[in-house]
């Protein structure tokens, strides 16, 4: 799941993005996106300082009312924002500003849907490239290559743990819970939510002070105390990888 921020203060430009971005999906089924509008940049701001929302990509207009995109871009920075940002505009007089925030591409309007496509492709290649690590673990008799952007949380179970992948598959570890934290250290991506769960953080949705939403539905409940620390990773991460 690709979680996609669209903001634009005119309506019909919005839906026109939308309308190219699921046109895109149709192409690529491979993808699943979840779209959000904003018409203002005070209301992207509050989602994601207030709600913790993160999305991976943001399709932003540079000429906003009350806050140009560019400002609206280093104040995500700030924030720890890690998402690919692709500016619309009319002009080029910000150009320059636009790449100082690291942004994928500047789009002048009125944007064909070629020339988003082709930006799109490099989004999503960029993102797939740096999620292609693996687990290697023992399951039964076997060894088993568990890509780690499938995993989504660890569940303590008595003197077992149990891996949930993020198409449904479940798998019974007889390994303790620090020994898989190890294995997953250099994983900057996981994060111990109290003691009987590791949760991947790429799909963490939101949080809140008792609870993890996951991008699959799944809430898992934050023990009480736990919330400062798993806060803390979570931001952390965001931070380090944007960096």
């Amino acid at each position: 799941m690709y979680y996609i921020a669209l903001c634009d203060d005119k309506p019909e430009e919005l839906d026109k993005s939308k309308n190219m971005l699921k046109l895109y999906q149709d192409q690529h089924p491979e993808f699943t996106f979840s779209i959000r509008q904003f018409q203002k940049a005070e209301e992207l701001l509050w989602m994601v300082q207030e709600k913790n929302y993160t999305p991976d990509l943001l399709i932003i207009d540079i000429f906003m009312p009350g806050k140009l995109g560019v400002d609206t871009a280093k104040e995500l920075r700030k924030m720890g924002s890690r998402c690919s940002i692709i500016f619309l505009t009319i002009s080029r007089e910000y150009a320059l500003e636009a790449f100082q925030v690291d942004a994928v591409q500047y789009l002048l309007k009125p944007i064909s849907q070629h020339e988003l496509f082709q930006v799109l492709d490099k989004v999503w290649k960029k993102i797939n490239e740096g999620q292609k690590k693996y687990l290697l673990i023992r399951i039964g008799s076997s060894l088993c290559r568990i890509p780690v952007q499938n995993i989504l949380y660890i569940e303590a179970q008595k003197k077992c743990q149990q891996l949930y992948l993020n198409d449904g598959t479940q798998y019974l570890l007889r390994l303790t819970m620090a020994k898989l934290y190890e294995m997953l250290a250099e994983y900057k991506a996981f994060a111990k939510a109290g003691v009987s769960y590791i949760v991947n953080l790429i799909h963490v949705e939101s949080i809140s002070t008792q609870m993890i939403h996951l991008d699959n539905g799944k809430q898992i409940y934050l023990p009480r105390g736990a919330y400062p620390a798993f806060k803390k990773q979570y931001f952390q991460y965001y931070c380090e990888e944007d960096g």
